[in-house]
């Protein structure tokens, strides 16, 4: 095949992937635009005349395939696919949302956010971007939310758990020495302050 036939046979597995996604057969969907990837390859040499369409064959595969990658749950190779076409073109829009999408499945909130950044300053009206940059900012408050439940509920079991511990500590002093309570925590405290003082001056300290 020459340069022209693998341009128009990229078109026509393109085309046929078009359709197939339309219909919701996003697995052969993406089938198909591998295949037309196949095509116009980046290890088969064209002639200059030729190279900007090709590229631009290529960005239009990737995004397509990246969008079936979406429905598919594929997210990791969803990234990767629109991380290929910011090479080639670094303000791609869809690029950027699409990958965003991707970053928000996979909890990578933080460069799905530099990505909708990006995007907007490319494009400050594209409505599909703010919706999702509206979607990031509520998956943002869950998150950090759902964070913040964790974390008290931790710090709060192990206040519990040092607290339990220390009182079991008192009472088994109280209880194997027929001391009073009183003067355990006063011995305790001492033992505490004396530990906390630092060696004196020539004196080695046990490492072991």
């Amino acid at each position: 095949m020459n340069d022209q036939e693998k341009i128009e046979a990229c078109k026509r597995k393109k085309v046929e992937g078009n359709l197939l996604f339309k219909n919701g057969k996003y697995r052969r969907a993406g089938k198909k635009y591998d295949k037309a990837l196949d095509f116009v390859s980046g290890d088969i040499p064209f002639g200059d005349d030729d190279l900007k369409l090709v590229e631009s064959l290529r960005v239009s595969c990737w995004l397509n395939t990246a969008a079936c990658c979406l429905k598919l749950l594929d997210f990791h190779r969803a990234v990767n696919l629109c991380s290929k076409v910011l090479d080639v073109e670094s303000s791609n829009v869809k690029a950027l949302y699409r990958r965003a999408q991707a970053y928000m499945e996979t909890a990578d909130l933080h460069l799905a956010e530099l990505d909708i950044k990006k995007a907007l300053e490319t494009e400050p009206q594209n409505r599909e971007v703010k919706l999702l940059q509206k979607s990031l900012k509520q998956l943002r408050a869950e998150s950090n939310k759902s964070d913040a439940q964790i974390y008290t509920t931790m710090f709060s079991r192990m206040t519990k758990d040092g607290s339990t511990a220390t009182k079991r500590l008192k009472i088994d002093n109280v209880e194997n020495n027929n001391k009073p309570l009183e003067e355990v925590i006063a011995m305790e405290l001492e033992e505490t302050a004396v530990s906390s003082q630092p060696p004196e001056e020539g004196v080695a300290v046990d490492s072991s």
